[in-house]
């Protein structure tokens, strides 16, 4: 049977309607039914033409849940739970890195093997259903999979999508201490997920700058102790208000989250000496960024860090705390739209205006 497939064709195109044929299973292979998969900002950002390597017309949708259909010999997820057709599972985007080359062997850094594909992204959709945005995804062998938890639903894991395990692996990429005061620039699920997770680390203060309310509002519900409007509130007014959080200091951490250049420098004042400023943000070009290095790193004594995407100990590991901690950490709150295939594009331009948090697409949704 046909699979019907939301498909962005390239830079700025309409997203259209494609039937694709059912996948033929190689041995450890999995068919999945898709339950749901989220529309990412950086869909939003590959619609726009700003990541590089994208293999036009893909289907998107990197993070996703889904009900297991056929297996070729798998009898278990990655962490050795059995499973069975009709068990929901969840998979890491992220695939066919080498395990061969310098970053897998010498580095530690999979993420940066030149060999790595990724579901959603740099597939294209002429391989086959390998995005979220269809009725069914094939799971190449070797794709890593977990199976959702008992106390997990799948809107539990899709209303973090992405933002849950991205956020998670920012702030762990921080070395963050218990007590400190941290700054999380954003309020978008990556930046929702640093401030849950800051905060179940032990933060002693978690301030938030974003926008709109709504944002906000969910911002104050995952954990965040301070709240400041980025429209509202101009620069030198978030400036006081950080200075009078801190004694004049500024932050001991910052988490860059919003994915705009503006943040940077912002990000860079209100960092206290020999603080550490995590960019998490940025997995796509949105243009750059004034500094001083004089000024904002080294007189600083800054430590600055880099965060683009994770590895699967990030995706393994958040899933536990999310599961937990699920009462704690209630992301399925952070949902604000749930759309058809047929809506997928409107999905996009709604996640694109702030219009919603996190934007679903749920391909059986009529």
């Amino acid at each position: 049977m046909p699979i019907k497939a939301a498909v962005m064709t390239g830079p700025g195109e309409v997203i259209e309607l494609w039937e694709l044929d059912d996948p033929v299973l190689e041995p450890g292979g999995i068919l999945l039914e898709t339950v749901a998969s989220e529309v990412c900002g950086t869909d939003v950002h590959i619609h726009h033409g700003r990541l590089a390597g994208v293999p036009f017309p893909i289907i998107p949708g990197h993070i996703s849940v889904g009900r297991v259909l056929e297996t070729a010999g798998v009898e278990a997820d990655s962490m050795g739970t059995p499973l069975s057709p009709g068990d929901v599972i969840t998979f890491y985007d992220v695939h066919e890195t080498c395990h061969a080359c310098y970053f897998c062997t010498v580095a530690g850094q999979p993420n940066r093997c030149p060999e790595r594909r990724v579901y959603g992204i740099t597939y294209s959709a002429h391989d086959g259903p390998l995005g979220g945005w269809a009725e069914r995804i094939y799971l190449k062998p070797g794709v890593q999979t977990l199976k959702l938890p008992e106390t997990l639903t799948p809107d539990d894991l899709i209303g973090g999508g992405c933002g849950l395990f991205t956020g998670f692996a920012a702030v762990e990429r921080s070395g963050m201490a218990m007590g400190d005061t941290v700054l999380v620039q954003g309020t978008g699920p990556v930046g929702l997920s640093a401030i849950a997770f800051s905060a179940l680390r032990g933060a002693g203060t978690v301030v938030a700058i974003g926008d709109p309310q709504a944002r906000l509002e969910l911002a104050t519900l995952l954990g965040a102790d301070v709240t400041i409007s980025l429209s509202d509130v101009p620069p030198e007014g978030r400036e006081e208000k950080i200075r009078e959080l801190t004694g004049g200091r500024g932050v001991d951490v910052a988490l860059e989250c919003a994915g705009n250049p503006t943040a940077i420098p912002e990000g860079f004042r209100l960092l206290r000496d020999a603080g550490t400023y995590v960019i998490a943000g940025h997995y796509t070009d949105v243009g750059e960024a004034t500094i001083n290095p004089h000024i904002d790193i080294n007189r600083k004594h800054a430590d600055v860090r880099g965060r683009w995407g994770l590895d699967f100990n990030h995706f393994y590991r958040a899933l536990r705390l999310a599961a937990k901690h699920r009462e704690r950490l209630p992301f399925s709150r952070v949902i604000g739209g749930r759309y058809s295939l047929e809506e997928a594009g409107k999905a996009l331009a709604d996640v694109e205006a702030l219009a919603v948090t996190k934007a679903i697409i749920e391909p059986s949704r009529a």
